[in-house]
């Protein structure tokens, strides 16, 4: 399985501004979640966004909308934003079948979300340094389920190579400038 850029999707689901101070690595999930979307945004891959009940947890953080201008967002009361129709038709009439999945909590709305993604027979790529919960743990045991129930854990480097597949045409070369070199030394936390 090789991500495509043609055929991908990156969802990002409830990275909100009253949910990630209680986040652990919250701020590095936002961070992951914003590059991955503006590379994304300039090679032309979809980035849609979910928020759970913003007037409870309040809309996404501020910097990870700044980075992602065009972004399609999704507000939803399910856990899982598959169970939203117009979200899953909506997903469905795009004809991308890979998911790069991201957010938080990445036990609870994340892995619904993961599980109702796989279920519907989409390919979904669990994009490991920008899933994030409160404790870490969960957030590892919910990678742990959805390896299991089929998915396949990545990091923003691979998902950013396979996209732009080549280093020899000016997408590359734009991306590079922009977006990997500034990446490169960054550290990383895996949970």
């Amino acid at each position: 399985m090789r991500l495509k850029r043609e055929e991908s999707l990156l969802l990002v689901v409830d990275l909100q501004a009253g949910l990630l101070p209680v986040i652990e690595h919250g701020d590095q999930a936002v961070n992951e979640a914003a590059w991955l979307g503006g590379l994304a945004e300039s090679i032309e891959v979809p980035v849609w966004v979910t928020e759970q009940y913003p007037e409870g947890l309040g809309g996404s953080e501020p910097r990870l909308l700044e980075a992602l201008p065009g972004h399609r967002l999704w507000q939803k009361l399910t856990f899982d934003a598959c169970a939203n129709p117009e979200f899953a038709a909506t997903l469905a009439e795009s004809g991308r079948r890979q998911v790069v999945l991201c957010g938080s909590e990445a036990h609870i709305c994340v892995m619904q979300t993961g599980l109702g993604l796989l279920a519907a027979g989409y390919e979904v790529y669990w994009l490991t340094e920008a899933c994030a919960s409160r404790r870490a743990a969960e957030a590892r045991l919910a990678r742990e389920r959805m390896v299991q129930a089929g998915a396949v854990a990545v990091s923003a480097d691979m998902v950013a190579y396979e996209w732009l597949h080549r280093c020899d045409d000016e997408r590359f070369k734009q991306a590079h400038r922009r977006f990997l070199k500034a990446r490169a030394s960054r550290p990383l936390v895996f949970a």
